[in-house]
């Protein structure tokens, strides 16, 4: 027989291998927008104050000290006393002032502002072109109402 060469050569077998994963797209995004609006209301609610009586009484005694500041049940007693130059100095206690204090309540009506917010909601697609807006119902404005822009707009 010839001699003969023989040749081996190789096949290769390939096989394909399914890899999966996930990854984030954006499909879209939310915008929140809020108005705030000023509302003028009267309230009332009851204060207490205090309503002062102030009377002298001249008193014209001669003191060897200046009395101290007293209270007698609802009234401040403040001695003034000042000194008179005689043949010698002495200590003359000229009135007293009486304070008579006397709480007095009673309703008062004030003008109050308050805030009130509305948010509005827009789905935004993907490029951010608003597809769909939320509000919610507005109230009755009531009078005295006035609406100022948002900081967002």
């Amino acid at each position: 027989m010839e001699d003969e060469k023989t040749q081996e050569s190789s096949v290769p077998v390939i096989e394909e291998e399914l890899v999966t994963g996930t990854h984030a797209v954006k499909t879209g995004s939310v915008r929140v927008r809020k108005e705030v609006e000023r509302i003028q209301k009267n309230v009332e609610m009851p204060v207490v104050r205090d309503v002062v009586k102030v009377s002298r009484i001249p008193m014209n005694r001669v003191v060897t000290a200046a009395p101290a500041v007293r209270e007698e049940g609802d009234v401040l007693i403040v001695p003034v006393v000042e000194e008179e130059v005689v043949i010698e100095k002495r200590l003359v206690l000229k009135e007293e002032i009486h304070i008579h204090r006397r709480r007095v309540k009673g309703p008062v009506t004030k003008a109050v502002t308050l805030d009130r917010e509305h948010a509005t909601i827009e789905r935004l697609d993907s490029e951010g072109n608003v597809i769909a807006i939320s509000k919610p119902p507005r109230p009755e404005t009531p009078p005295g109402f006035k609406k100022h822009k948002s900081l967002l707009e």
